[in-house]
């Protein structure tokens, strides 16, 4: 495995240093995935299809690590798939299985906690600004958001989990979930097999990571702009209706 990054001589010491230190190390993988990928695969050969599986199965199905890399980590798998380093093939059916399985995880677990999730108070891991937002996207796309929320960082971990809590009908959550699923693998996965192994692309992979995060997070950043917006202007115009009577009298 390749030596991950450490700069000690910028981070203060104790606990707040290895904090850093982790969070560093981190963005460092994020950020060079087909440095890493590239090593996990000469390591441990067909094993690399059981730690895809692994990620994005935790990524989906546990409401605490939608930090785990999504669709960077599909297009750089299907980079490898071009190369001949990874079967096309195996590797759509068992992120496919490993997306679908997690979202049905994720929903059971949504439907055991049921509404009091609500009531929980914020951890390190789980955030209820996470699930607000979320629950925006339900009040306004409805079931779809099963299957727009596939192309959602964080949006993608928390809609099943909601589906569960607000009891949306098993079945009804299993046609939006395999669709969902199939299309967020496929797209991006293809799109590294077909356009990872450009010259212009593969010269340039860790800029498109990040332009593939900043596609992937702007449409969650632009509904939770205008959520807040709508919030704060709701809170005007309810304390402009309380003002008035008062001025009236």
């Amino acid at each position: 495995m390749a030596k991950l990054i450490h700069l000690q001589q910028f981070q203060p010491e104790g606990d707040q240093g290895k904090h850093m230190e982790l969070v560093l190390n981190f963005f460092d993988i994020l950020l060079h995935l087909d440095k890493y990928l590239h090593e996990v695969i000469l390591q441990y050969g067909n094993w690399t299809y059981l730690i895809f599986f692994i990620i994005i199965f935790c990524e989906t199905g546990l409401v605490v690590t939608p930090f785990l890399p999504g669709d960077s980590l599909l297009f750089i798998a299907g980079t490898f798939c071009a190369l001949g380093s990874l079967h096309l093939g195996w590797l759509l059916a068992i992120l496919s299985a490993a997306a679908i399985l997690g979202n049905t995880v994720n929903y059971a677990i949504g439907s055991y906690i049921g509404p009091r999730v609500f009531y929980m108070q914020d951890s390190r891991f789980f955030k209820k600004e996470y699930l607000s937002r979320t629950h925006a996207f339900f009040e306004k796309y409805g079931p779809m958001t099963i299957v727009i929320g596939r192309f959602l960082p964080i949006i993608r971990t928390f809609a099943p989990f909601l589906a569960g809590v607000g009891s949306m009908s098993y079945g009804r959550f299993l046609t939006y979930n395999i669709v969902g699923c199939v299309l967020w693998i496929f797209l991006f996965t293809l799109g590294g097999y077909f356009f990872g192994t450009i010259p212009l692309v593969k010269n340039n992979f860790t800029l498109v990571i990040i332009i593939i995060l900043v596609v992937s997070l702007l449409p969650t950043l632009i509904e939770f702009v205008r959520q807040k917006r709508l919030s704060s202007k709701s809170r005007t115009k309810d304390a402009a209706e309380i003002s008035e009577p008062t001025r009236q009298s």
